[in-house]
């Protein structure tokens, strides 16, 4: 099983790019999109050229904003949209696939806001998403990957101190919600196996971030403990373009 998750900044922006030949490169058997910024009529027909899998998606109430979308080979055994929480349920940032194994679980994570007026409610999010996976995780184990807009340790970002506890996305509160997912209760993969490696998914677009490698890494894929041994292969694929994010590859046995 070969996923990939990428936050696209528009599906309809980036299939006016190299979206398609780049992910038939890569020829994944589950494509996880974030900030899809399209209703669910809009994601079909933006990717209506995309032969030979199913589409899934889960949009927000407010049209432009938010979006994800698990798009997959083989149809699922079921798909489910949201947490089942009203206050978190009007974004579209969650959907989960279930497979013979596990669940495959994509998020786009709430940003707290360049005047992080939305750090207290991004608090509540990590507590209920949290809650939420533990919850699938008592049925099979789960597979989260997405756009988590948060930078966990410093060597996750190129300019640690001069961005903690003053950008969304390397707050102390921030942090501390990514530990309890994480760091206590699932593995994040890229990490566990690259304990040393500093790369990033996520670059501004201003002053050439992306050319100099000033970035972050906000895009993850976490496991359950138990699907480790499973997992063959993680990786950034810094070199696929046309979002201000990349996307990442998990590979299971």
């Amino acid at each position: 099983m070969r996923i990939v998750s990428w936050n696209v900044n528009g599906i309809r922006a980036i299939m006016k790019k190299d979206f398609l030949p780049a992910i038939l490169r890569v020829d994944p058997d589950v494509i996880c999109l974030q900030e899809t910024k399209a209703q669910d009529d809009q994601v079909r027909e933006a990717l209506a050229d995309l032969a030979g899998y199913h589409i899934h998606s889960n949009s927000a109430v407010k049209k432009g904003y938010s979006g994800t979308a698990i798009i997959t080979r083989k149809e699922p055994l079921s798909v489910t949209r949201d947490m089942g929480m009203e206050e978190h349920d009007k974004e579209g940032r969650v959907i989960a696939a279930e497979f013979p194994d596990y669940f495959v679980v994509t998020v786009y994570t709430p940003n707290s806001g360049s005047e992080l007026k939305r750090l207290g409610y991004r608090q509540q999010w990590d507590k209920d998403f949290l809650l939420y996976l533990k919850k699938l995780e008592a049925r099979k184990p789960v597979i989260i990957c997405g756009d988590l807009n948060v930078a966990h340790n410093p060597i996750d970002l190129a300019r640690p101190k001069q961005n903690y506890n003053k950008s969304a996305g390397y707050m102390q509160e921030e942090i501390d919600g990514m530990h309890n997912l994480a760091g206590t209760n699932f593995v994040d993969t890229f990490r566990h196996f690259n304990p040393e490696a500093a790369r990033y998914t996520w670059w501004s677009y201003r002053a050439g971030a992306r050319e100099r490698d000033v970035g972050w890494r906000i895009d993850y894929f976490l496991a359950s403990p138990v699907l480790l041994d499973k997992i063959t292969r993680t990786d950034i694929l810094d070199h696929i373009t046309g979002s201000d994010h990349c996307p990442v590859l998990l590979e299971l046995s």
